[in-house]
């Protein structure tokens, strides 16, 4: 059963170019996928980032339209596999669930993921459910992250850095050839505000197309001897790759600096007591000191 219905809400995401969207901050993702052009989105539902599902359901005939394939996972495990469509194909996709314990249940498959590397765009969309608000123990997506070597993305609670977030999101993904993570915390969620919003774009490639120029490269495959040529291709051209990007979109974008993309947040080690903050912006270097990382 949906948490609510979002029928009347999801006309929204028809805007176009240079038009103003006023709404809900899980509008404003899904919106962000359809300008992002997304091929599929799977998830499973949990607070807080269940009502994704319910904004995607009830925008289906918008998502068909688009060519998007859109459906319901039977655990975050499963959503997380979905994303192999990515692995060998030029498809962008995204899938949602909670975190933490969502987050555990999809190790397995993140890792193997993380392991071959994509070829398109793929998103894991988790909402972060940590602090006074949580509904689970007090655990936080940064490990599990760091542990399979993805980026992690955490904007600020504002319509125009979670639009930001996602597109950049794709854009690094691809040029990394890495899966990325985008915690959405509580606020995030649900706050409501506006941003300048894009043309919806058609995937260029599609699961249609995937179906019927069918590819297979077996180096993808997570077994060894693969798996070393996986851990090698990391180091000598992921993350070169993904230095690149951020330099580049840092130093162009007008918008929340993609260098403040990290496999790790202040928040993970400062004891300063405003990065508890869902705020806080004390974001760190690889040079910086513990010191100097907060920025609050």
């Amino acid at each position: 059963m949906a948490e609510r219905s979002f029928a009347a809400e999801v006309t929204k995401l028809r805007l176009g170019e240079g038009e103003q969207f006023h709404g809900e901050g899980i509008l404003a993702v899904t919106k962000a996928l359809l300008q992002s052009g997304v091929s599929y989105v799977a998830g499973y539902r949990g607070a807080p980032i269940s009502h994704l599902m319910d904004v995607l359901a009830d925008a289906n005939d918008i998502l068909k339209e688009l060519g998007v394939r859109f459906e319901h996972s039977a655990s975050e495990a499963t959503a997380t596999a979905t994303l192999a469509a990515s692995v060998n194909y030029p498809l962008r996709g995204a899938v949602t669930f909670k975190s933490t314990v969502g987050t555990n249940v999809a190790s397995d498959a993140l890792a193997n993921l993380a392991s071959g590397g994509v070829t398109g765009g793929a998103l894991l969309i988790v909402g972060e459910d940590y602090g006074e608000g949580s509904s689970i123990m007090q655990e936080r997506s940064h490990a599990f992250a760091m542990k399979s070597q993805v980026w992690l993305l955490d904007p600020r609670p504002n319509l125009p850095s979670i639009v930001a977030a996602v597109e950049q999101a794709f854009e690094l993904s691809e040029a990394s050839r890495t899966p990325v993570m985008l915690e959405l915390r509580i606020r995030a969620c649900h706050v409501h505000g506006s941003f300048t919003a894009k043309a919806n774009k058609r995937a260029e490639f599609t699961l249609k197309d995937a179906i019927e120029q069918p590819r297979r490269d077996t180096e993808r495959i997570a077994l060894p001897p693969s798996t070393y040529l996986h851990e090698q291709e990391k180091i000598a051209q992921r993350w070169p790759a993904a230095v690149r990007f951020i330099q580049s979109a840092g130093s162009t974008s007008s918008s929340p600096k993609v260098r403040r993309i990290s496999a790790s947040c202040c928040r993970a080690a400062c004891t300063t007591a405003c990065c508890a903050r869902s705020n806080c912006s004390g974001w760190r270097t690889p040079s910086a000191t513990r010191a100097s990382r907060c920025t609050c």
